[in-house]
């Protein structure tokens, strides 16, 4: 039950676009406990050993193993309710963040989020970089963005995470085709 839901949110990221070959990752919180992608693992093909449950609060054997952003989606559950995050590589989303602050969804896309904050300007971004304040933001967001990475949604299901970030980078790419051809929004 719960590798069927990785594998679906995971192939429907990589069939959508929203991340490319081994980027991007997922997880769930279970207790003290979270399950999440391994490092480097395809999401888009997903199998058994692709799943590495390791502590909240701690480490275990399994740690090691787990998804580089591990960092990130602990101070999340740390700090939130949430059940679930998806952390995604939305091109247009991604590239938005490199020009803008804050990104305004289209209410007709996305009617319960006014604006999106763009976290990392004028610092140094890498795997596990930044999590207490994406987690301090996603305190009052469902999804946030890390200037020139990516985004970081979160839900009580990984299909509520994924669908928001579907949804900011539908929004993303009117933004971006609009922009294109001179129409500032």
């Amino acid at each position: 039950m719960i590798r069927s839901q990785f594998q679906t949110v995971g192939k429907n990221l990589f069939s959508c676009g929203l991340i490319y070959s081994q980027s991007g990752n997922l997880s769930i919180r279970m207790g003290d406990n979270l399950i999440i992608t391994r490092r480097g693992s395809q999401l888009g093909s997903l199998d058994e050993n692709d799943l590495i449950e390791t502590g909240i609060y701690r480490n275990n054997r399994a740690t090691p193993l787990a998804s580089t952003e591990l960092p990130v989606h602990r101070a999340i559950y740390r700090m939130t309710s949430a059940q679930a995050i998806v952390h995604a590589h939305p091109a247009h989303t991604v590239a938005l963040s490199l020009t803008e602050r804050e990104i305004t969804p289209n209410a007709e896309l996305i009617s319960e989020i006014t604006r999106v904050p763009v976290l990392g300007w004028n610092m140094k971004i890498f795997p596990g970089a930044l999590a207490d304040i994406i987690a301090e933001a996603l305190k009052h967001q469902r999804i946030v963005v890390v200037h020139g990475h990516g985004s970081f949604a979160i839900g009580q299901l990984l299909d509520e995470a994924y669908n928001i970030t579907m949804a900011l980078e539908e929004s993303c790419q009117v933004s971006c085709l609009l922009k294109s051809i001179g129409v500032n929004i």
